[in-house]
């Protein structure tokens, strides 16, 4: 039996380290390629296999450079916090620099550090109420589109209609415009960029992207649209001076505090784009997970249903009811915490470190993965179950405040967290006070592993309208649900 370094680990300064451990345990791999071949075909089954059979640090070869991975939540916060000076992101995120730029996903040091004391201010909790509203009016319009789909017993996927939703609210409440009919193309433009940052992320090949090859003409023509959209709102509203009240606005008239001066064009342009892509691709795929989970889990749709009879009755949710909205907004952390839209972080040692006991050399890649962690079996019980009760704030007491990282951590934590976490709450509350969201027997739900964790053929789902009906009805309904299941209801 291989036992887990977890169970002879030293933390970081809790005493010497083990100097008896000379190598980082992992597979060896082909003698060419390493792990590559491997990653390359299922890179999930990959990490978890070496996880269970190498514990929490382990190593892997993809050609001729190893990458460390590491999966226990205090070397996690170690990385992303407490030594998190001793790290940059990885060479891997220069794939994605024609797409995003110098924004805030890509920049590091003190431009980082100048440029987020001026977005920041933009995503403050209760500034972003002003937003819920056509958070939940955009959804509406959609449900209102699904009611002949439902009625002609068609089906959906329900993925591809999250996307292009988050899409649109994103685009109104940063740039207070309609793209609905740019939806499609900016989302496939989004998704293959993606896609090709990936492959040229796990290729040992990868060609240039100055060589026309097909894939790189169609990337540059995707990157050039996306570029394109959001150059048009920006000089739009530059030329009208109108503060119309978006986060556009906020940014585009913001001044440093430095030197009182505005972001130029170029810079502006990256900041609003990685808010533009990243503000709906990670809602939109926590949405679809979510609702592929409670379509197999009838005992946990029932009991959100429950909590959104007592708190809404049939009402539209508002900011003001996310407090309210407990049990919702954990079928989400739940969602988040089996299906991470980011399941894999990337970071480069800029000096030598010391994990575990291991030695990390200087020019490193060490990876963290959502995946792995938020399935850990020292910290989650059952970790393959679908159980919100998990972050209720009795179990989620004494829980490693890093064995649950969605947004990853540390002074880098996504600036667009409470934005996600209000949005993705209002967006749920309200799709399930009209449908049952049921999957289409058969279908295939396959992870697909990119730069986010998206369902390769999409998630099919039947739509099944819930009858309107009083609070006090919904409620004598759960109840006598409950009994039938031998069950006491939760309270709300």
């Amino acid at each position: 039996m291989v036992l887990s370094n977890s169970k002879r680990r030293v933390r970081p300064g809790s005493g010497a380290p083990d100097r008896r451990v000379h190598r980082i345990p992992g597979p060896r791999g082909s003698f060419l390629l390493g792990s590559l071949l491997e990653i390359q075909r299922d890179p999930l089954t990959f990490i978890s296999h070496c996880h269970r059979l190498y514990g929490d640090v382990f190593q892997a070869r993809l050609g001729p450079k190893n990458v460390y991975v590491v999966a226990h939540p205090a070397d996690v916060q170690h990385v992303l916090q407490e030594n998190n000076r001793n790290y940059r992101k990885g060479a891997h995120y220069d794939t994605l620099r024609p797409m995003f730029g110098n924004g805030l996903m890509m920049s590091e040091g003190d431009y980082w550090l100048k440029q987020r004391r001026i977005v920041q201010p933009a995503f403050h909790r209760q500034r972003l109420g002003q937003f819920a509203s056509t958070m939940t009016r955009l959804t509406e319009e959609m449900l209102d589109r699904w009611q002949p789909i439902s009625e002609r017993g068609h089906s959906i996927d329900v993925a591809s209609e999250m996307v292009k939703l988050t899409l649109t609210i994103v685009c109104t409440s940063l740039f207070g415009a309609d793209v609905s009919r740019e939806a499609a193309g900016v989302g496939a433009a989004h998704a293959f960029c993606l896609t090709h940052a990936e492959h040229r992320i796990v290729s040992l090949f990868a060609l240039p992207e100055s060589i026309p090859t097909p894939d790189n003409l169609r990337y540059r023509r995707s990157v050039n649209l996306l570029h394109g959209v959001v150059d048009r709102f920006i000089n739009e509203r530059r030329s009208s001076g109108e503060d119309t009240g978006d986060l556009l606005s906020t940014l585009a008239f913001a001044r440093y505090e430095e030197t009182g001066e505005l972001m130029d064009h170029d810079q502006l342009r990256d900041e609003m784009i990685t808010l533009f892509l990243n503000g709906h691709e990670t809602v939109a795929g926590a949405l679809g997970w979510a609702f592929y989970l409670l379509s197999k889990s009838p005992q946990v749709e029932r009991r959100l249903h429950e909590e959104l009879a007592t708190v809404l009755g049939g009402r539209t949710p508002t900011f003001e009811d996310l407090p309210k909205l407990k049990y919702t907004t954990m079928v989400i952390e739940e969602s988040m915490r089996l299906f991470p839209p980011a399941w894999i972080i990337e970071r480069d040692t800029l000096g030598p470190d010391e994990i575990s006991g291991y030695y990390i050399p200087p020019k490193s890649t060490v990876v963290l993965s959502q995946w792995l962690t938020h399935r850990h079996p020292d910290f989650w019980e059952n970790p393959e179950g679908f159980d919100p009760e998990r972050f209720s704030p009795e179990q989620s007491a004494n829980r490693h405040r890093f064995a649950y990282f969605p947004f990853g951590g540390g002074p880098r934590l996504c600036v667009g967290a409470n934005y996600a976490l209000m949005e993705m709450p209002l967006v749920l509350a309200t799709i399930a006070q009209r449908f049952h969201l049921d999957l289409v027997p058969g279908h295939p739900v396959v992870m697909e592993p990119v730069i986010t964790l998206r369902p390769k053929y999409g998630i099919l789902i039947n739509l099944r309208p819930r009858k309107a009906m009083p609070s006090a009805v919904r409620q004598a309904e759960a109840v006598a649900a409950h009994a039938q299941d031998g069950e006491a209801p939760h309270p709300s």
